[in-house]
């Protein structure tokens, strides 16, 4: 196939993205399900250990999920003894959401699941490939950030 016919295809590039987190995902979901932890949960996770407690609203928007798909999430979560619900000292008929002590101390072996199979991924990139990679992949996110502004404010 020439490298022509690659570009002729706007949307192949944003096809072969979602390719590539469907494969990182089924590489990395059973190593995670034996720490405990489901792909799905990471973005709860990730942003937990980075704030510390939230309230279900903040940690939504942070983690960049849906208000109705975190409720359900958040339920499993607790069941599974990953987060834990404390009543918020600024509102008392709040609550905010935290990482469990067991979920604290397996988050390093779960980055290192990730990591591992991050290598594996850019295994034979140059440190510039790399470089240039990230740059790119930031531009795609950055203009589909734009895109999602412009849509929710027009």
């Amino acid at each position: 196939m020439s490298s022509e016919s690659h570009t002729e295809d706007p949307g192949r590039p944003m096809r072969l993205i979602g390719q590539v987190y469907r494969s990182f995902a089924r590489l990395v979901d059973t190593p995670l399900r034996q720490l405990g932890f489901a792909y799905g949960q990471l973005p709860v996770l990730v942003t937990l250990k980075k704030a510390g407690a939230l309230s279900q609203a903040e940690l939504a928007r942070t983690a960049q999920v849906e208000q109705s798909s975190m409720a359900q999430l958040l339920s499993r979560m607790e069941r599974d003894g990953l987060v834990k619900r404390v009543p918020d000292p600024a509102d008392g008929r709040s609550r905010l959401i935290s990482l469990t002590p067991h979920a604290a101390k397996q988050m390093p072996n779960g980055k290192r699941v990730m990591d591992e199979v991050c290598e594996t991924a850019l295994s034979g990139f140059t440190s510039e490939e790399r470089t240039q990679l990230l740059e790119l992949l930031l531009r795609i996110d950055a203009n589909l950030e734009r895109s999602l502004i412009d849509r929710d404010n027009g």
